[in-house]
């Protein structure tokens, strides 16, 4: 299954038995809100703080996409989750009704490749029948956490990114009768750290792009494929900015991505009449955009198969205030129709 330097191709592909999304009010006015299971308009989820919502999202979306797959919470045997904050209190918090064993991922925005990367090799190892999956972020968690207090009312430059109130949560599973039609993981490219010594917090999509092209580069020469193997390649959150990076990094290394190219933090916000400036970001842009947007295309048979890259810049406000750069991850996924 060890295919080239990095990469896994999994000869008994898993299945993605079902999938879930969870937003707030402001990701459902966007492009793809009509898409999304359930739009919250009440961004505090009827709790008392910010961490307790996302927390409450968070089960709420595995509720629903174990719902969903017809099957309980006891027939899952491992949950991978993970999030923004500190210690992964959204997840340690929301994860506690759940009752399932969990991997706690930090990843940043990475971290929904990550997990669907870990619950397929755990899968495919016969180490566990269903698994669960899924990411979150809030925007006011992420604020209050990596910026500024929400009450400060400070300005963001237009290379900022929006960090997306959203989860997303999928059932993967053993490919069975039970799966018909169910799209499959058929191969993984587990990202390594780049760092090309980019500063500015307020530009993450340019401290991300260069590990996004270094995992498709990678991809492209595990598998000997290139660009015209996918419908679609599928950066987490790039933005417009990282967009632009990457693009240009690519055509310098001659591969035109042009036609095939997307990116989830473009797609789930209208930047220009919902001013989020360069896009969407969090673990949750790539996570909704994956269930409501991605899987339902391939599910159709619209796209046949997609390269899917979270992208993550691994920064903490410690390493932001010590002036050190900005690594960043991305972790790609080979998702084909079922």
């Amino acid at each position: 299954m060890q295919k080239g330097r990095a990469s896994i191709e999994f000869d008994e592909p898993p299945a993605i038995l079902s999938s879930a999304s969870i937003a707030g009010k402001k990701e459902g006015e966007g492009p793809l809100g009509s898409c999304i299971d359930v739009v919250e308009l009440d961004d505090m989820f009827g709790t008392d703080s910010w961490e307790q919502a996302e927390s409450a999202m968070q089960k709420q979306a595995a509720d629903l996409a174990l719902e969903k797959a017809g099957i309980r919470k006891k027939d899952v045997r491992y949950l991978f989750a993970g999030d923004l904050l500190g210690q992964l209190i959204a997840t340690s918090f929301g994860a506690v009704d759940l009752e399932i064993p969990m991997f706690g991922l930090y990843g940043a925005c990475s971290t929904m490749g990550e997990a669907l990367c870990l619950g397929a090799m755990t899968v495919h190892a016969g180490y566990a029948d269903r698994v669960v999956s899924l990411a979150s972020s809030h925007f006011a968690t992420a604020e209050k956490q990596f910026r500024f207090p929400l009450g400060y009312g400070n300005q963001r430059p237009y290379s900022a990114t929006w960090t997306v109130t959203g989860c997303g949560a999928v059932v993967i599973g053993r490919a069975d009768h039970n799966a018909s039609g169910c799209p499959r993981i058929t191969g993984a490219t587990p990202g390594q750290i780049v760092d090309l010594g980019a500063k500015d917090s307020m530009n993450m999509g340019a401290a991300m792009a260069p590990a996004a092209v270094h995992t498709i580069r990678q991809n492209f020469e595990d598998f000997g494929v290139d660009e015209s193997y996918y419908d679609r390649i599928i950066t987490g959150d790039l933005g417009e900015v990282g967009k632009k990076i990457l693009l240009d990094m690519m055509k310098q290394s001659g591969h035109d991505l042009e036609n095939v190219y997307m990116d989830c933090g473009i797609e789930i916000y209208d930047s220009d009449r919902q001013d989020t400036h360069a896009g969407g970001s969090g673990c949750g842009c790539s996570a909704v955009t994956l269930c409501a947007h991605i899987l339902p295309r391939l599910r159709s048979g619209e796209w046949n198969r997609v390269l899917f890259i979270p992208t993550g810049a691994l920064l903490s406000t410690v390493s932001f205030n010590e002036g050190q750069s900005i690594p960043g991850i991305a972790h790609g996924v080979v998702i084909q129709r079922g």
